[in-house]
């Protein structure tokens, strides 16, 4: 690849960083430990930093209290399920279902989402554009009952209690908000804080790809991997349109964020009725705006770490990378069995970036070989981020 397409790259791919980003040094941290970063182990080199409540500053002490708490099957209602059980972190935080099952056995309408770099999310869940806070959005797991996921609700005294008999808690909560009050420290608010708290540390950025992109190294991707990294910001294939920046969604948000991170995109899955429709209940942020213009629209996630969160859209109904970019290629999906028969590519609603493209198969190898390198093997396997409840906790 010339050298011009390469900075041209670069470019895409720091769209959205304003003044903040910096390209080239080693891979890693670029922001000091400490009260000098925003999170407690630094931000990757390349990388802006996250929005932050000031009243939920993430300290090490209160990540390593969300840690435990994302793994306790104790915080649901019935003791049968933890954060954990749909966010994995071999999976990159999903669960490897098309759509999840909660504590009660009920299956959502949707697929888990990847929890990779959700300090960053512009917005939350699949299809909600108010919802744009980490604190809020947990809620919904713990408390919900359309569907029920932990099923906390009306047992949140009983949980609550659970926590405070276990013998190792009270001290961690003490570490975490020493300025509390003790009589209301372990609280539902101060569960939620320290949940988020965990949750932004959750940040990759040292695949093969940040390797090459923000560390120098050019033989952090393979001849392949560079080849399908030109189509994947092509004009002909759009990826970029939707899937750009340096977290791979446009709806990304940051300190000194340039542009409006509220993207919804109707990508042709279905046609249910031939005027855009999409399946019942599922109809995206159609459900929360009720504008017609609005069906079938959803958030675009992050591909960092794609190859490992199958399967695919919001209701996992493709099954691998190949299905989805056949799917885009035809410019959208024919449904020829089952309850949602309908030609998405006819789709009227479907967005001006789902044009459909050919696409040989060598290239649709190279543009697997840069989804693939966009995995962060360290991300997966960090111990930071493991179980703290089995053996050989850090």
């Amino acid at each position: 690849m010339s050298s011009t397409a390469t900075l041209r790259i670069v470019g895409l791919v720091l769209i959205g960083l304003g003044s903040t980003a910096a390209c080239g040094g080693e891979s890693g941290p670029a922001v000091p430990e400490g009260d000098a970063s925003p999170l407690p182990w630094g931000i990757p080199a390349g990388f802006p930093e996250p929005q932050i409540p000031e009243d939920n500053r993430p300290t090490r002490a209160k990540v390593e209290l969300g840690r435990h708490l994302f793994y306790d099957t104790r915080l649901s209602g019935n003791g049968t399920q933890s954060c954990a059980s749909c966010h994995q972190q071999s999976r990159a935080f999903t669960d490897g279902m098309d759509r999840s099952v909660g504590s009660t056995g009920e299956v959502h309408r949707r697929n888990t989402l990847s929890l990779t770099n959700v300090a960053y999310n512009g917005t939350l869940n699949w299809a909600n554009p108010i919802l744009t806070e980490l604190e809020s959005q947990i809620l919904g797991p713990l408390f919900g009952d359309d569907p029920v996921e932990l099923g906390a609700s009306g047992r949140e005294a009983e949980i609550l209690d659970r926590i405070r008999s276990d013998p190792d808690y009270p001290d961690r909560f003490a570490a975490a908000f020493p300025d509390v009050d003790v009589d209301s420290r372990i609280s539902w608010e101060t569960v939620v804080d320290a949940l988020a708290s965990f949750c932004r540390v959750l940040i990759s950025g040292d695949s093969p790809f940040d390797r090459y992109a923000y560390g120098g190294d050019r033989g952090a991707l393979s001849d392949s991997a560079i080849r399908g990294m030109e189509l994947f910001f092509s004009e002909r294939l759009e990826c970029h349109h939707c899937h750009g920046g340096f977290n791979f969604t446009l709806s990304t948000v940051h300190d000194n964020s340039p542009f409006e991170a509220a993207r919804f995109h109707n990508t042709g899955l279905y046609d249910v009725d031939g005027l855009g429709g999409y399946p019942t209940g599922n109809t995206g942020i159609h459900e929360i705006t009720g504008r017609p213009s609005d069906m079938g629209r959803f958030r675009a996630p992050t591909l960092r770490n794609v190859e490992v969160t199958a399967p695919y859209m919001h209701d996992g109904s493709i099954a691998t990378l190949e299905g989805v970019i056949d799917h885009y290629a035809r410019g959208g999906r024919n449904v020829t069995e089952g309850p949602w028969l309908g030609d998405g590519a006819l789709n009227p609603l479907k967005s001006g970036f789902v044009p459909g493209f050919s696409i040989t198969d060598r290239e649709r190898e190279d543009l697997i070989a840069f989804l693939k390198s966009l995995t962060d093997r360290s991300f997966l396997e960090d111990p930071r981020f493991s179980n703290p409840f089995e053996a050989g906790d850090p």
